[in-house]
């Protein structure tokens, strides 16, 4: 297993460096003013920092004080929770993009705060450190803002209260995405080329089914839920992102926002609890996408078949203003989808996710690197294909997130490389060497 250095790394030069529950305050502040519940959005950027600092020595109890309160389990039970987030957007940040708000720049920035703050939990490992780079970079890339370098970053801070207020400006609206954005954006990911294909034919039947529709035609039952296989990290929840956009732009959904789920966030300890939690997760989801990721380990006992009858029947009350997306392995999502007469109605379209070759997985690697504002040598890459090369590619593979993982750890073993560099150039700043993506190269010194 794969051991990182422990020493306290130091952070990059802000204008104000941020404790965790201060830039949970202002994460707070910024929610309120964009409508959402600060409790929740409290609760979604703890959960993002825990997954950031999850390795880190030390890091629950910090956390747990940060927060005022909770256990150890408490930490790595968010940080489960938070994980999906290090390489997408929020919740929240999800649902502010998908309506076009104004306020989605400054949730995403809030986010990237709290994201730097999860930096000082504990006594971080350089691991910390790439996750923290990389979860940033997807949190301001969903809303537009890609990140800048330190020197030229303006951090969001808490208010001075002996500063003179500033002048408010108000928010202007941003502009609502048109399917023919959100298709553009569809198209420019890499690979997935039958998943594209298969969401235009998609959207095809579903434009022409409304134009027949509003027009008093009369037209066939068209299922709008989803089920997509393939292995993890090939993309699944990325086009589901999307989808949700496409169907609002297209008026089949009211807001358009993702919501991600597993069965842990379905699924309650006794009978009863879980129709009420998987109602209440539905109710997030309404107006926007219902993704259940493993969707199949909902089989198998009766608190599993409670949620998917409970599902069933908010998807036949929700069924004007409701997508829902199952995803998992394609074996296990058929039998799934075969096992229950509500499901299988409703879910008719099956969109196979295949593996990334390696050309898709060195471009994965180097956009995630650019979005960070690294850059991989020519050398470098050539080693992370070598890497590949020898990497087995079972069904366990990481896909995309292999290049993810590949990337958080090569930023760690970056700032411990520069270490003892008292003023490092901006190309040694920015370059990743061959030698850091070498798993040698991360282990704790001895």
């Amino acid at each position: 297993m794969t051991t990182h250095p422990t020493t306290r790394p130091t952070s990059p030069p802000s204008r104000r460096s941020l404790t965790l529950d201060q830039a949970l305050d202002v994460l707070a502040g910024v929610a309120e003013a964009a409508g959402v519940q600060p409790r929740q959005a409290r609760a979604e950027g703890s959960a993002l920092a825990a997954a950031v600092a999850e390795s880190a020595p030390g890091a629950a109890a910090s956390w747990v004080l940060a927060l005022g309160g909770g256990t150890t389990q408490d930490f790595f039970d968010a940080a489960t929770r938070g994980r999906r987030w290090r390489a997408a957007p929020t919740a929240i940040l999800s649902s502010l993009v998908a309506q076009g708000s104004s306020h989605s720049v400054p949730y995403a920035e809030a986010l990237a705060q709290s994201v730097s703050a999860a930096c000082s939990l504990g006594e971080p490992t350089m691991r910390v450190i790439g996750n923290a780079s990389v979860a940033a970079a997807a949190q301001l890339t969903a809303a537009g803002s890609r990140p800048s370098s330190p020197e030229r970053r303006q951090p969001v801070v808490a208010p001075d209260p002996v500063s003179p207020p500033e002048p408010v400006v108000p928010p202007q609206p941003a502009k609502q995405r048109t399917v023919e954005d959100l298709l553009a954006e569809l198209d420019a990911l890499i690979g997935l080329e039958r998943v594209k294909r298969e969401i235009h034919r998609q959207v095809a039947i579903l434009r022409v089914d409304r134009l027949r529709a509003d027009a008093g035609m009369k037209s066939p039952t068209i299922t709008r839920h989803l089920v997509f296989t393939g292995n993890p990290g090939t993309g699944k929840t990325t086009v589901a992102r999307l989808v949700s956009g496409i169907y609002r732009a297209l008026g089949l959904l009211s807001r358009g926002q993702l919501v991600e789920v597993d069965r842990s966030e379905l699924v309650a300890g006794y009978l009863g609890q879980t129709a009420v939690k998987t109602s209440e997760v539905v109710a997030k989801a309404a107006g926007g996408v219902l993704f259940i990721d493993e969707a199949y380990s909902l089989t198998g006992d009766q608190y599993g078949a409670e949620a998917v009858d409970t599902l069933v029947k908010e998807m036949e009350d929700r069924r004007d203003d409701l997508v829902v997306i199952v995803a998992g392995y394609p074996a296990p999502m058929q039998e799934f989808v075969a096992a229950n007469p509500g499901l299988a109605s409703r879910f008719r379209t099956t969109i196979g996710f295949d593996d990334y070759s390696d050309d898709e997985l060195a471009e994965i690697l180097t956009l995630l690197a650019e979005g960070s504002d690294y850059q991989l040598t020519p050398e470098a890459l050539a080693h992370f294909r070598e890497l590949l090369a020898v990497t087995p590619r079972g069904s366990t593979f990481g896909n995309g997130r292999f290049s993810r993982n590949t990337l958080e750890a090569a930023i760690g073993a970056h700032a411990w490389r520069l270490r003892d560099v008292e003023a490092p150039s901006t190309d040694q700043l920015r370059q990743l060497l061959p030698q850091d993506l070498d798993e040698d190269q991360q282990e704790d010194p001895v």
